[in-house]
């Protein structure tokens, strides 16, 4: 099964719409595939997005996952795991997954989903204890980065690809989520502080250009090779919201490129923590007009139509040309994949 995290250390990326868009334009051009999407935000905005969008009574329908008997949820399942952490319990993975096209005629039908669940936050104090617990014989840290990969092993061959939303904050909720994944996809913006967090990002995943050796030994990745688990490799750079007229000369294009020649560098000195072929790069602009409706609708570039359209009594209007560059932006990313 391939696996892929969309993550950054820096919130307001882009990063669930790119995920939205990238998964549906996926399962769109490999109708053959069986996708699942686990939704691991407290926010679930990607969940609402896959149950009909603002306009579509997703949030009504996230609810509504939420108030099942077996909570219909990431958040439910790991509820489960908490008197069980370390050795998993008997479950049916199914309990937990919906079929977002059941919700929303826009999704195509080969996607099911694990919705997001605020219930993360609560449950995140109590993961990270239990994460830190001492047991003899136990790798307690392990067992609960594992859980995501416990969820998998009975339906393995159910499906192709696994995408995941991960949140930006490093707690112990996006751990189990990045350690899942074989491969990452990072969003950016043209701007100092994503320069930044893809800075921060190798740090936390990779170890690297830590403050000092001390924090080495409590490392993510130190961690993750104590439990002879292999660290997913970064496969894609989402140069994201560009602005419609950045020429080469631009401060946003100087800023980007002093984010490629980090990564290069990166690349260069430790080529270990890329997939085959070092980091890919794809340019997208700002989705404008177009994102607020698709996303409104959650409907992805392909299904929505151009024009004037009626959104909460507004009318606006959606720019074929600016549709058709999204349209292009978000398949150059989904062939990466």
């Amino acid at each position: 099964m391939k696996r892929y995290a969309f993550w950054n250390n820096k919130g307001g990326t882009g990063k669930t719409s790119l995920c939205f868009q990238a998964v549906c334009f996926y399962a769109a051009a490999n109708p053959d595939d069986r996708i699942l999407v686990i939704d691991v935000c407290p926010q679930a905005n990607l969940s609402e997005l896959f149950l009909g969008g603002l306009l579509n009574k997703g949030s009504h329908n996230l609810l509504a996952r939420q108030g099942e008997t077996a909570r219909a949820t990431i958040g439910g399942y790991f509820q489960l795991r908490l008197p069980s952490p370390y050795s998993v319990p008997a479950f049916a993975p199914q309990d937990y997954i919906t079929k977002p096209w059941g919700y929303n005629s826009f999704i195509p039908e080969n996607i099911d989903l694990v919705c997001g669940d605020p219930l993360l936050e609560l449950q995140s104090n109590a993961i990270s204890t239990l994460s830190n617990t001492r047991l003899p014989g136990t790798d307690t840290w392990a067992a609960i980065v594992g859980w995501l990969l416990d969820f998998l092993e009975p339906i393995k061959d159910e499906y192709d690809t696994m995408f995941i939303d991960a949140n930006p904050a490093f707690s112990m909720y996006t751990q189990i989520a990045i350690a899942t994944a074989k491969e990452l996809i990072l969003p950016v913006m043209a701007d100092d502080s994503s320069r930044r967090a893809i800075q921060n990002a190798f740090s936390l995943i990779y170890g690297l250009k830590l403050p000092s050796e001390v924090y080495a030994e409590y490392a993510f990745a130190t961690k993750l090779k104590n439990a002879n688990r292999d660290l997913p490799l970064v496969r894609a750079i989402a140069k994201n919201r560009l602005t419609q007229y950045m020429g080469p000369a631009s401060a946003y294009a100087g800023v980007l490129k002093s984010i490629e020649t980090d990564v290069a560098t990166l690349f260069n000195t430790h080529s270990a923590y890329f997939s085959p072929g070092g980091p890919r790069y794809v340019d997208i602009r700002d989705f404008q007009t177009t994102g607020v409706v698709a996303f409104a609708k959650g409907c992805p570039f392909f299904s929505l139509q151009s024009g004037r359209i009626n959104i909460l009594g507004q009318r606006v209007r959606v720019n074929e040309q600016y549709r058709q560059d999204c349209v292009e932006a978000i398949e150059g990313l989904a062939k990466i994949l």
